[in-house]
């Protein structure tokens, strides 16, 4: 449904229509992408509870929680688990999504281990990697100080990229996931988190400001031309590839700029993809 209205209106083609009847088309078609994005949300809601509780026995069964299982068993349980998650992250997509676009969406930032955070999210991305034959790996920083951010929506936005890496990699394949120190001299930055054009040596001792994190993998890459359009809502620019509704990296992007941070992306097509992401360590960064 979603995608019957975009696919014939994409950046490429509005920018190709005179410039009234551009505005107009991409008006309506934003009004009307988030009300059936509300309803879709509305349904995505009622699935959480069903879906909470067929995922919690799939796991049960798994680990011999009830009793040993067959190899065979072990093969349609797997089955079952790997589509009852694609139907989780589509539900948990659209909530996202809908509070975004709703101006319900509130950050909680605590101070935290940016590293602890990450660490927890790859646990839980473990067992992915293992059955699709993929190595995973995560190279922390630990000079990095504890800082105000929102640990669940980290998460979100690590868990996507990690999701985005898995879909393109192929079996064999190596997905790097890196924080590190980073000095984020900001000219002119989007939105409302503009920092100061202060220098390096104004700041004496301190020499970073912000936590760069990058999620790299030996997938199938990216052409330079799609490099930004890449985080547009409801776009997909590898023919081919079905899986998902389009809307994993536009919230990844919402989630960062909502933190006062900045990502993109470098890669070229048929030699894997870095996304790589920054958070400022301060408030005063944080809000501009």
């Amino acid at each position: 449904m979603l995608k019957d209205l975009t696919s014939e209106a994409s950046p490429s083609v509005l920018r190709a229509m005179p410039d009234g009847v551009s505005l107009l088309l991409d008006g309506w078609l934003k009004r009307e992408v988030f009300r059936r994005t509300l309803a879709l949300a509305s349904a995505a809601h009622e699935l959480k509870t069903p879906l909470a509780v067929m995922l919690g026995y799939t796991d049960l069964l798994l680990t011999a929680g009830l009793g040993p299982v067959t190899a065979a068993q072990k093969v349609v349980l797997q089955e079952m688990q790997q589509n009852a998650w694609r139907l989780q992250k589509f539900v948990n997509t659209f909530l996202t999504f809908s509070s975004l676009e709703s101006g319900k969406f509130e950050l909680s930032r605590e101070p935290g281990d940016v590293n602890e955070c990450i660490a927890e999210i790859m646990e839980h991305w473990a067992i992915r990697f293992e059955q699709r034959g993929i190595t995973c790996e995560f190279l922390p920083d630990s000079g990095l100080p504890c800082f105000c951010f929102d640990g669940p929506k980290l998460q979100h936005i690590v868990s996507n990229l990690l999701d985005n890496a898995l879909k393109f990699t192929p079996a064999g394949g190596k997905i790097m996931v890196r924080t590190q120190q980073y000095w984020w001299e900001r000219r002119g930055a989007r939105q409302n988190a503009e920092f100061p054009q202060e220098r390096r040596s104004n700041h004496g001792a301190l020499e970073y400001n912000a936590a760069r994190i990058s999620v790299a993998d030996t997938g199938a890459g990216i052409a330079p031309e799609h490099h930004l359009e890449i985080f547009e809502e409801f776009l997909r620019i590898r023919p081919g590839h079905t899986d998902g509704v389009g809307l994993g990296l536009a919230i990844v992007r919402r989630l960062v700029e909502a933190h006062g941070g900045k990502i993109w992306v470098e890669s070229e097509f048929g030699r894997g993809s870095n996304f790589l992401f920054l958070l400022p360590l301060t408030e005063q960064q944080q809000n501009g």
